[in-house]
């Protein structure tokens, strides 16, 4: 098989995904894939990549070949592809399907085909288009949430304060990741507070500067032991959630952004900025006690209630700088991504508001 990955989807053919799933073991030598269907979907949601839905049709027994796949693949959009590249986002993702997902027990799709070369990646997995995909612009209920929690339990515990040898994964703090941060926020903020204005409230206005000027303190907080594997985007677009019986409760999707961080860094970026506002203001104390209770049935001692909460407020704070950079930066264009982006920012306002999060500032 050529290792060449083709420009895509264009290069979607029957000739490259039987040679595609003939290398990876997923079609049996004297079988062929001999017709496809391509359809794009999650059109607006994703941004650093694209994703379409591939209907397969073989010549011979399939094997574990599945008659439909999702496929991933690098973004179109150049603006949004350059970034993708400077955080490493396709390789941080191939690897953390091959190397780190089996660790885990957390659900994610089931991955046939994970390859990557130069500025190209492309990822064959389960097709799960019957579960209902999340969704930021509604927001998540309070069961929602409660998943939502419950996985984030299930990545954080095997790697709590054992992150030290995935050296490919970059920490928060004082790494490539952390550098971008500080430089792509720097560029949105005007951006930012042009395309959202309607969704900033006058409080985040007088600390806009002076909380760019504490990004860096800010991520070295956010990096303090225990560390543990982040997702990075832990956002309802990125949850899928079942609804039958032979269906599990919720899946996670779209590795492109593991970080070694605190790992309140994904459950403040989840109930800050895709819980529903009312739903968040009623149980966010219940909820970041459910993950507490979480890691402790997973073995984790030492978190207590009190500790949790003031790491929650600290790292809702800091996910100011995902707004700013995921909102100021990135193309808008598309109506979808301009609707939840915005939900993200209005509850992001609405969060700091109610827990006096600017206070947290360092003088």
């Amino acid at each position: 098989m050529s290792a060449s990955i083709p420009e895509l989807p264009g290069g979607f053919n029957p000739e490259y995904l039987t040679s595609l799933l003939h290398h990876h073991g997923c079609l049996p030598a004297e079988s062929a894939v001999i017709a496809l269907d391509r359809s794009t979907i999650g059109d607006g949601t994703g941004m650093m990549a694209e994703i379409a839905m591939l209907h397969l049709r073989y010549e011979g027994d399939q094997g574990e070949a599945p008659s439909s796949l999702i496929a991933k693949f690098a973004s179109q959009n150049p603006t949004n592809r350059e970034i993708a590249i400077a955080y490493n986002l396709y390789e941080r993702e191939t690897r953390f399907l091959a190397e780190l997902d089996p660790l885990t027990t957390i659900r994610t799709p089931i991955t046939y085909v994970s390859i990557r070369e130069d500025d190209r990646f492309l990822i064959l997995m389960e097709d799960l288009t019957a579960y209902d995909v999340g969704s930021q612009v509604v927001g998540a209920t309070l069961r929602q949430s409660e998943l939502a929690i419950d996985e984030l339990v299930k990545l954080h515990a095997p790697f709590w304060d054992k992150v030290s040898d995935i050296d490919w994964v970059p920490h928060i703090f004082d790494s490539y990741h952390a550098d971008n941060m500080v430089n792509l926020a720097a560029i949105g903020v005007d951006g930012l507070t042009e395309k959202f204005k309607d969704y900033l409230t006058p409080v985040y206005l007088e600390h806009q500067s002076a909380f760019l000027a504490a990004i860096p303190t800010l991520q070295a907080g956010m990096d303090q032991a225990p560390v543990t594997l982040c997702h990075g985007d832990y956002r309802m677009e990125n949850l899928l959630y079942g609804h039958s019986p032979e269906q599990d409760a919720v899946a996670v999707i779209d590795w492109q952004g593991p970080l070694r961080a605190r790992g309140m860094n994904d459950v403040a970026l989840f109930l800050g900025q895709s819980t529903q506002t009312d739903v968040r203001r009623a149980h966010e104390r219940a909820l970041v006690q459910r993950y507490v209770d979480g890691l402790k049935a997973a073995g984790i001692e030492g978190l207590t209630m009190d500790d949790a909460w003031e790491e929650y407020r600290f790292s809702l704070l800091y996910n100011w700088v995902y707004v700013t950079v995921v909102a100021g930066t990135l193309d808008v264009s598309n109506a979808t991504a301009f609707a939840w982006m915005a939900q993200m920012v209005a509850r992001q306002s609405a969060a700091t508001e109610d827990l006096d999060l600017f206070s947290l500032l360092p003088r």
